[in-house]
């Protein structure tokens, strides 16, 4: 496990104006290695924001810092204006944000449809005694969760396979089912993990633009780590990029893909 977090330090920069989320002097260290040393970058409301490094950068440390899952040593992450450090795990979807995983995890054994209602749970309100003995609300609850969960099967075109087991999906097909559980918690900031990630030439595509219609249609901000170049430089408004823990280069997909830190990163060699 990681070092237990501190508060931020005296001399952390503070919040960039108008920005979602703001990340300062981040640390993770897990019994004496660095994974996160120092990172600090800001997502203003309403970008999508591309995360990228080599494997072993601290990418996926750094997400599981947003979501609560690590502490840290050090440094501060404010969210809306909101420091994390005292919001719990499971408060992290009601606080508005969102999240896809590297390795998916579904409900194998039930519907698409009932899995991204399963992400409809940081919106309810009714508790487990509520629900068994059908007091007055339930219905109404679970008739918008329905409702809702509903839409975005048609907003991401599952609508053929609404009532079959994810099972029985293909692994692309799977991806948007979790996906739509994401979107089902209705976030703020929706980070997505890998996105790309077994897809073939063709679902790397019309992800791009599934992206960008997310961000417009839902209003939302988007922060997502992929190895996918092509998709990451498409799809971003601004790109951070990690090595080693460190951050090495911050800017448009234009002046990151060039920067000389990037490319020996990547390649090994001097740009």
């Amino acid at each position: 496990m990681p070092d237990v977090q501190q508060p931020a330090s005296p001399g952390a920069a503070a919040p960039a104006s108008g920005a979602l989320l703001s990340v300062r002097g981040l640390c993770v260290r897990f019994r004496g290695i660095t994974a996160l040393d120092g990172v600090s970058f800001d997502v203003q409301r309403g970008e999508i924001a591309g995360l990228i490094g080599p494997n072993g950068a601290g990418k996926t440390t750094l997400f599981n810092c947003l979501s609560r899952l690590y502490g840290y040593a050090e440094g501060s992450i404010t969210f809306a204006g909101q420091p994390m450090e005292n919001v719990s795990r499971h408060g992290v979807a009601r606080l508005g944000i969102g999240r896809t995983f590297q390795n998916l995890a579904l409900f194998t054994s039930m519907t698409v449809l009932d899995n991204i209602k399963v992400g409809r749970h940081a919106r309810t309100r009714k508790g487990f005694f509520s629900n068994a003995l059908r007091l007055p609300g339930v219905a109404t609850e679970e008739a918008d969760s329905n409702r809702r969960a509903t839409e975005l099967v048609r907003f991401l075109g599952l609508e053929a396979v609404a009532q079959r087991r994810v099972a029985d999906l293909p692994f692309g097909t799977r991806k948007r089912v979790e996906l739509g559980r994401a979107l089902a918690s209705e976030p703020t900031l929706l980070l997505l993990d890998e996105p790309a990630a077994g897809l073939n030439h063709e679902e790397v595509g019309a992800l791009g633009s599934l992206i960008r219609s997310i961000r417009d249609q839902y209003q939302l901000t988007v922060l997502l780590v992929e190895h996918h170049m092509g998709l990451v430089m498409s799809v971003s408004d601004q790109v951070v990029a990690l090595n080693f823990g460190r951050k090495i280069a911050e800017g448009t997909p234009a002046e990151v893909r060039n920067h000389p830190d990037v490319i020996q990163a990547y390649l090994g060699t001097e740009a």
